[in-house]
């Protein structure tokens, strides 16, 4: 198959008419494959009115085959056209089914998530200035030397602190002295003790910072209530030449409350000597200069997660 053949099919041993007769001729049955198959006839009818005037010889008539062009307009059949859409529609259907089913998938895990969240909130933290700190419920780890003295130099306004040595003891009674003291803790169900020794960069201020784990906020608040002169945190001597003769002489004592944690204090001069106006202010800076890089930093972390961060 091809396109229309459209060379001359005469042979030579037809008889070859005269001019006259070939102009008179009535033109083939043929036509121009690019030429609409109505005007074939109508213009036949014209041509054969004027055939006895033509001016010009008419052309002479050639036969062609017949044989399919994709120029032709005659009827197709449509079947594979039926056959293609209908195969669309039912992939069309089958995708509209899909994206349904994904759909009611994401809306039935978004209602899932929903009744999740519902029936189970998150915590949220206790209520309270010391929130997860104010009891050991909400705070169970145990404390630890790392986490409340994690180095050992403390540097403060360009005031220098350097730690000499640590301890931490479970039965509370040998970090503490004084009857009263030792009766609170227990009452409070005191579970650690965890000291430290801490001495000036010249050499002429030294003490202990200590905090008792107990066992709610109104447990620590006893043992703040008792601290005097005569029941304070024990003082934890040092190997140092200074630190070794901590808790001779005179010295501040103080203790404070931070949920169920108490934290307690001693510090004095060098020698033991009683400190004046000037000596005890500058014993008190120690004091807040150390617990706030330590003990106060580390407690504030529990009060916002409610286990050790160490």
């Amino acid at each position: 198959m091809g396109f229309p053949d459209e060379r001359d099919t005469s042979t030579e041993s037809t008889p070859r008419r005269s001019r006259r007769a070939r102009d008179t001729a009535e033109p083939s049955g043929t036509r121009n494959p690019f030429e609409p198959v109505a005007a074939s006839s109508s213009r036949r009818a014209k041509d054969k009115d004027k055939a006895p005037a033509a001016a010009e010889p008419a052309a002479e008539p050639v036969a062609r085959s017949r044989t399919w062009s994709p120029y032709d307009e005659g009827k197709r059949s449509r079947g594979p056209l039926w056959a293609t859409l209908g195969g669309l529609a039912v992939l069309g259907v089958f995708v509209a089914g899909l994206v349904v089913m994904f759909k009611s998938g994401d809306s039935q895990q978004a209602q899932t998530e929903a009744a999740r969240r519902t029936s189970a909130p998150l915590p949220s933290a206790p209520p309270g200035k010391y929130s997860y700190a104010s009891d050991r419920k909400t705070d169970p780890d145990p404390l630890t030397v790392k986490e409340l003295f994690a180095t050992k130099k403390v540097t403060v306004a360009g005031r220098s602190y350097t730690m000499t040595t640590t301890s931490k003891v479970k039965k509370c009674a040998d970090g503490a002295t004084g009857g009263k003291i030792q009766k609170a803790l227990k009452s409070g169900k005191c579970t650690q003790i965890i000291r430290a020794t801490f001495r000036d960069k010249a050499g002429k201020v030294m003490g202990t910072v200590g905090v008792a784990n107990l066992t709610s906020t109104k447990a620590a608040t006893k043992v703040r209530s008792v601290g005097s002169k005569t029941d304070y945190v024990k003082p934890l001597a040092g190997k140092d030449s200074l630190t070794k003769s901590l808790g001779t002489g005179s010295g501040g004592t103080q203790i404070w409350m931070y949920g169920h944690y108490a934290v307690m204090i001693w510090f004095q001069n060098k020698d033991g000597s009683k400190p004046d106006k000037k000596g005890q202010k500058k014993l008190f800076q120690a004091v807040d200069d150390i617990t706030k890089a330590t003990v106060f930093k580390a407690l504030d972390a529990r009060t916002l997660t409610g286990h050790s961060g160490a």
